[in-house]
C-alpha cells in the first residue's frame, strides 16, 4: 500500500507539473496572439491608408502623401511612393504648361490664317469638306461648322477637263459669289496616317482681273494710236529716201537712213506690245506656208545688218544647205529678227553673230548665238515670262516682251525656244520647228 500510494503521488505531481507547463504555453500563447493580432490590424490599416492615397492619385488628386507607420521596413515603401507622386505632380504641371503653350500656338496660328485675304478649306479624296477658315465661310454664306461634311463641288465649279486635284491658280465659279472672280490651286497634305487630304487656296482675284483689263486695253489703244504716226513718217522718209521733195545729198542720205533703221525698231516694239495684247485674246492666227530658211533668213540679215554695223558686229549664216518649213513668214520673221536684236543689245562690240540653221529629229533647228555678257543662271529661268527684262541691269531699254512673244509663237508652231548659255561668255538661243505640216491655228488654245 504504501508502494501503491508512493507511485500514485508522484503521478499526481507529474500531472500537475504537466497542467502547468500546459497552462504557461497557452498564457504565452495567448500573449503572442495578442500581440500578432495588434500588429496585423496595424500592417491592415497601414495597407488601407495606401490604398486610399493610391486611388486619390488614380482620379488625379497628386497632392496626397503617404504617412509613416511604425512598421519594419514601412520607410522606404513610403519613401518610393510619395517619390513617385511628386513625380506624376511635375510630370502633370509639365503637360498643363505644354498644352497651354500649344493652345496659345493654335489661337495664334487661327489668328494668322484667319487674316489671310485667301481662303482655305482642308478636304478629303471625296471632297468632302473637313475644316475651312472664316474667309470661306463668308464667301459659301454658310457657317463653317455647317460646311463641315459637305461637298465642295456644291459649292465651286471648275472648268472642263480639270480636277480640283490639280488646280493651279485656275479661274472658279463661286457658285454663291457669281459677282466675283476666284481662281484656286491644290496641295496635297502629306500626313503620317497616309489618309489622302488636300488643301483648296482659293483667292477673289476681281480687283486683279478689272486692273488686268485696264491695263491691257489701255496697251492695246495706246499702241495702235502709236502706230499711225510711226508708219506715216516711214512713208515720208521712204519719200525723201526717193528724192520725191528733191535732191538728197549723201550725208543727208545717211541720216535720213539711220532714221529709218530707228523708225523700224520702233514700229517692231509698237507691234511686240500689240501683238502681245492680241495673243491674251487669242486673236492671232498662223498663216503656214512653206519658207526656204536660207533665203528668209538672209532677208532679215540684210534688214538687220545697219543695226549690228553700228556696233560692229558682224552678222553670219552658217547653213550647209537650203531647208524648207512650213511656218508662218511674218510670225518667224518676229522670232528670228527678235533673237538677232537681242544678241546685237547683249554682245560685245565687233563680236561675231552666228546664225545656223540645222535638222534633229522631227525639227527643224534654228540657232541666233552672240558672244557676250550671256544670261545668270537667276535670270535664265525668267527671261520668257512676260514683262520680264534683264536690260536694266545693263542700262538698256526693253519691256520683257520680245522674248515672251517669241516663246509663244514656237509654241504656236507645235515647237519651242530654248536658251543656253554662259556668264560672260556666250549666249544661244534655238527655234524648233516642226518639219511636219499643220493646218491654220490659233496662237494659244
Amino acid at each position: 500500500m504504501e508502494f501503491l500510494s508512493g507511485i500514485t503521488a508522484g503521478n499526481f505531481l507529474y500531472i500537475h507539473v504537466i497542467n502547468a507547463i500546459v497552462l504557461i504555453i497557452l498564457i504565452t500563447l495567448f500573449v503572442s496572439a495578442r500581440r500578432t493580432s495588434k500588429s496585423w490590424l496595424k500592417i491592415n490599416d497601414y495597407l488601407g491608408a495606401v490604398t486610399k492615397t493610391i486611388n486619390s492619385v488614380r482620379y488625379g488628386d497628386l497632392t496626397k502623401k503617404i504617412e509613416k507607420a511604425e512598421l519594419p521596413n514601412s520607410e522606404p515603401l513610403a519613401e518610393s511612393l510619395n517619390r513617385m507622386i511628386e513625380t506624376l505632380h511635375d510630370r502633370e504641371n509639365m503637360v498643363a504648361e505644354t498644352q497651354t503653350e500649344l493652345h496659345r500656338q493654335n489661337k495664334l496660328l487661327e489668328a494668322v490664317i484667319n487674316s489671310l485675304s485667301d481662303g482655305l478649306a482642308v478636304v478629303d479624296e471625296n471632297l468632302r469638306i473637313l475644316r475651312t477658315t472664316a474667309k470661306i465661310s463668308k464667301w459659301f454664306e454658310t457657317e463653317g461648322s455647317h460646311l463641315i461634311g459637305e461637298l465642295l463641288t456644291d459649292y465651286v465649279g471648275i472648268p472642263a477637263n480639270t480636277t480640283f486635284f490639280d488646280l493651279d491658280e485656275t479661274e472658279v465659279t463661286v457658285f454663291t459669289d457669281r459677282t466675283s472672280v476666284f481662281s484656286a490651286s491644290t496641295v496635297e497634305l502629306k500626313l503620317e496616317d497616309k489618309k489622302k487630304r488636300y488643301v483648296i487656296v482659293l483667292k477673289n482675284v476681281t480687283d486683279q482681273k478689272e486692273l488686268e483689263n485696264l491695263k491691257e486695253d489701255f496697251v492695246a489703244t495706246l499702241t495702235h494710236d502709236l502706230k499711225v504716226p510711226i508708219i506715216a513718217e516711214t512713208n515720208m522718209l521712204e519719200l525723201f529716201l526717193n528724192e520725191s521733195f528733191g535732191k538728197v545729198t549723201e550725208k543727208q542720205e545717211i541720216a535720213l537712213k539711220n532714221m529709218q533703221a530707228s523708225n523700224r525698231e520702233l514700229l517692231d516694239l509698237v507691234q511686240i506690245v500689240l501683238d502681245t495684247y492680241k495673243y491674251r485674246n487669242q486673236t492671232i492666227r498662223l498663216y503656214r506656208e512653206n519658207i526656204m530658211l536660207q533665203g528668209f533668213i538672209e532677208e532679215i540679215i540684210n534688214e538687220m545688218r545697219p543695226i549690228a554695223d553700228k556696233s560692229k558686229n558682224v552678222l553670219r549664216l552658217n547653213s550647209s544647205r537650203d531647208i524648207r518649213v512650213l511656218a508662218d513668214r511674218v510670225q518667224l520673221k518676229r522670232v528670228i529678227k527678235n533673237l538677232i536684236q537681242n544678241a546685237i543689245s547683249y554682245s560685245e562690240s565687233k563680236s561675231p553673230i552666228e546664225i545656223s540653221i540645222g535638222e534633229i529629229p522631227k525639227y527643224i533647228v534654228i540657232k541666233v548665238k552672240d558672244y557676250g555678257k550671256g544670261i545668270s543662271k537667276e535670270d535664265i529661268g525668267k527671261i520668257f515670262n512676260k514683262y520680264y527684262s534683264a536690260a536694266k541691269k545693263f542700262r538698256k531699254i526693253g519691256t520683257g516682251l520680245g522674248l515672251f512673244l517669241s516663246f509663244q509663237i514656237a509654241k504656236a508652231h507645235g515647237g519651242d525656244l530654248t536658251v543656253e548659255s554662259v556668264e560672260n561668255e556666250y549666249t544661244e538661243f534655238s527655234v524648233k520647228i516642226p518639219a511636219g505640216s499643220n493646218d491654220n491655228i490659233y496662237i494659244g488654245e
